[in-house]
Order: structure tokens, then C-alpha cells, then sequence
């Protein structure tokens, strides 16, 4: 089992934006592709934070799923329309697997 998380750092500001966008584009990620995203806040450390979490049976499934999104003009769409959202650069994933 493997845990993907991506987190992105929200701008000043645009912390209900970021909000709205991170459900938008996971409802979109599970009609398109059938993958459930939790959409995330910490409630601890640095508070300007918004992640995405999900599990996959494998390696393979994420990196099959990535492939999809980046080829998908309405998902890179998406994206691109909400970039001012997020400070530049702060885009993290961290890759789990289950022992």
C-alpha cells in the first residue's frame, strides 16, 4: 500500500480560495479518473498549508494516474487558473508505503 500526500503552501489571502479549489479539483480527479482525494488543512505547524491524500494498492497506480492528469487539458486547466492561489515552489509530495 502507498500513501501519497501533496501539500502546497496557500498565498496571503487566498486561504478560502484554496479551500474551494482543493475540493474542485479532487470532485474532479474522482468523477474523471475514480480517485478519492481527502482534501486536508493541518492544525498544527505552519497553518497556511492545504494537502491532498490518497492510497493506491501500488507505485504503478499513482504514476499511471499522473500520467493521465498531465495529458488532461481540463485538469492543467484547472490548475493553471488557480496558480496565484499558492506561493511558487511550495508544492511537496511525500510518498509513504506501508511496512
Amino acid at each position: 500500500m502507498i500513501s501519497i500526500t501533496r501539500t502546497a503552501s496557500i498565498a496571503p489571502g487566498k486561504t478560502g480560495k484554496a479551500i474551494g479549489f482543493g475540493h474542485q479539483i479532487a470532485k474532479y480527479i474522482k468523477d474523471k479518473h475514480g480517485v478519492t482525494l481527502e482534501v486536508m488543512m493541518p492544525i498544527g505547524g505552519n497553518p497556511a498549508r492545504i494537502a491532498w491524500h490518497t492510497r493506491y494498492k501500488s507505485l504503478d497506480e499513482w504514476e499511471t494516474l499522473v500520467s493521465k492528469l498531465l495529458a488532461d487539458k481540463k485538469y492543467m486547466d484547472l490548475v493553471s487558473k488557480h496558480s496565484d492561489t499558492f506561493l511558487p515552489g511550495s508544492v511537496h509530495d511525500s510518498i509513504w508505503r506501508k511496512v
